[in-house]
């Protein structure tokens, strides 16, 4: 195995170079969650010092990363570390290629999959800033007749319900993919184009979960619909949208909407990987069609562009972009509601398109994640700017290899509250 770590600075001003779906991940995994510069002297990870003291900071997270694929057995891992002065260090473990072997590069291109979901409640919420959108309107005002079925009335259900995913809409994964195969359903369907309209008509062809607004429970639908709701206001694609007023506007040079049919992932990138059971090997997944994602799981990017949108999102000082929302739609996203299942630690609640939770160290922390085929990223960011993101080249194959991902981001978050 080898390791580097590399450091990469940027002001606020400069540019730097599916989440799994919850409920498929839930039958998949047992588990929660698609379908988640300048080079520093040192070029290998730092040693850490012998007897009872921490490590330093660099070697700590590097150790956490070394522990996932050493551990683990995930082939490679990537984690961008973004202090508040806008700082970024990069840290790798693992390999690009499970079949040359090579060394895995730095700050990669990875899907990024429910990460998405913030980028689209983003949009949503400039659009209630110019006037266009009412949070606590029906969903019926903006896609007159759209949403009707078993599984909900567009009537009855708000656009803040969506955002919040409390509608209580079945979520479409658990129906276009047979969950009773397990990972090899994710196998099976990589390589199909879904069409939005037919992943709402398998969504809206279930039973509804619940009335809405009376429980919290994640589902890739409420954001199918708030990407179809942006189309319909905005009469653009909502691909264009997110890269027209965040993308662009962060300066975010490796995050990409993918084009229709496009299933390679463009410039530098881990292969990803997927088992199809907690004992199969390893299979190449890379190319695969992320339109099951959607406006839910789309989008690639890189750690250090993600925590860079993560900081601008929740506004932190010296953070480029922190003007992304204006201060009244931020405090809207900000307003959480409990959302215990959303990771397997407890203490979740979720706003709009992004969760909530105070760390084990006492810090309060903002994030999301996200997963998909060939593709794990977690990420955590404080009101100071801090930001980490850990993304691995594989989907968890047991809920323990989910929840040490979860604690390497957790670990480097801590480390950094002094």
């Amino acid at each position: 195995m080898t390791t580097t770590t590399t450091a990469t600075t940027a002001d606020s001003t400069t540019t730097a170079r599916p989440r799994r779906t919850r409920s498929l991940a839930a039958a998949l995994a047992g588990a929660a969650v698609l379908s988640l510069g300048l080079t520093s002297a040192a070029t290998a990870s730092p040693q850490a010092p012998e007897g009872p003291q921490a490590p330093p900071r660099s070697a700590l997270v590097q150790q956490r990363l070394d522990d996932l694929v050493d551990g683990n057995g995930f082939p490679g891992a990537l984690a961008a570390v973004r202090g508040a002065d806008g700082r970024v260090t990069n840290y790798t473990s693992g390999v690009q290629d499970l079949a040359t072997g090579d060394p895995i590069h730095a700050d990669g291109r990875v899907r990024i999959a429910s990460n998405t979901k913030t980028f689209t409640a983003v949009v949503v919420l400039q659009l209630v800033g110019e006037g266009a959108v009412a949070l606590d309107e029906p969903v019926e005002t903006y896609l007159p007749g759209v949403v009707r079925g078993p599984g909900g009335d567009g009537r009855a259900v708000t656009v803040r319900q969506l955002l919040q995913q409390t509608s209580g809409l079945p979520d479409y994964d658990t129906v276009v993919a047979d969950v009773s195969k397990g990972d090899t359903a994710l196998l099976d369907i990589r390589h199909t184009y879904f069409e939005p309209s037919r992943l709402l008509q398998a969504a809206l062809g279930a039973p509804a979960e619940f009335a809405p607004g009376t429980r919290w429970q994640y589902s890739n639908t409420n954001y199918l619909l708030a990407g179809m709701l942006v189309q319909r206001v905005t009469g653009r694609p909502i691909g264009e949208q997110i890269t027209r007023r965040v993308i662009d506007r962060l300066g975010l040079e490796d995050t990409y909407w993918p084009g229709v049919g496009e299933q390679e992932i463009r410039g530098e990138h881990p292969r990803g990987y997927l088992a199809a059971g907690e004992d199969a090997p390893w299979t190449d997944v890379t190319e695969t069609d992320p339109s099951l994602g959607w406006a839910a799981g789309q989008l690639v990017s890189t750690p250090s562009d993600l925590a860079r949108f993560q900081a601008a999102v929740l506004g932190a000082d010296g953070a480029a972009g922190s003007d992304l929302l204006a201060p009244a739609q931020r405090e809207e996203l900000l307003k959480t509601v409990p959302a215990d299942e959303f990771e397997p630690e407890p203490g979740w609640s979720y706003g709009l398109g992004l969760a909530h939770r105070t760390l084990s160290c006492g810090v309060e922390a903002w994030g999301h994640g996200g997963d998909i085929q060939g593709y794990e990223t977690r990420n955590l960011v404080t009101s100071e700017g801090r930001s980490v993101v850990v993304a691995v080249s594989a989907l968890p194959r047991t809920l323990e290899d989910l929840s040490d991902v979860n604690a390497a981001v957790e670990a480097a978050v801590c480390d950094g509250r002094s």
